[in-house]
């Protein structure tokens, strides 16, 4: 693992393009795509890994960035909600009304996107399970979750189309 000590500027990837930044060793992701970037749509809810407003994909696969260092992903392929060009998972969440205030939206919409691709049919465990495996790391305080079920089972039968 690689020491920082100082603020330093880098060249992260982003939603496909390279972008050079001025980060802290203790910036998070989160604080540096919100605050140096503008790229607003990863939401700041509880700072810790529980509610997964803060979602994006690193190399495909969902993660917190309100707990992951920017340090840590220079080098890697950052995608967040801003980057999702017309994703199955975001015409299921339109569709199917997966959503209510819109908060917690951007961060189930990419770990759907990220399911959907990583478990097309889910997998040993089967795809409800998995589907419940991978969704409950967010949480949306609005719905009863229904729509968020379906929003995901439209996003499958779109990418499968």
């Amino acid at each position: 693992m690689t020491e920082y000590n100082e603020t330093q500027h880098m060249t992260i990837r982003v939603n496909g393009e390279e972008r050079r930044i001025f980060v802290a060793p203790a910036d998070t992701l989160l604080y540096t795509l919100r605050r140096g970037l503008g790229l607003t749509g990863t939401k700041l809810g509880c700072e810790n890994g529980d509610c997964g407003a803060c979602t994006v994909q690193v190399d495909g696969q969902p993660i917190k960035s309100c707990y992951t260092l920017t340090v840590d992903v220079g080098d890697r392929e950052i995608t967040t909600i801003e980057g999702l060009q017309n994703a199955p998972a975001q015409a299921g969440f339109h569709q199917e009304y997966g959503f209510q205030c819109g908060f917690c939206t951007s961060g189930f919409i990419m770990n759907t996107d990220a399911l959907i691709r990583n478990h097309p049919d889910g997998d040993a465990l089967g795809q409800a399970e998995t589907d419940r495996d991978w969704m409950q790391s967010n949480i949306c305080r609005c719905t009863g979750y229904e729509g968020i079920r379906n929003a995901l089972a439209h996003g499958r039968r779109r990418a499968g189309s």
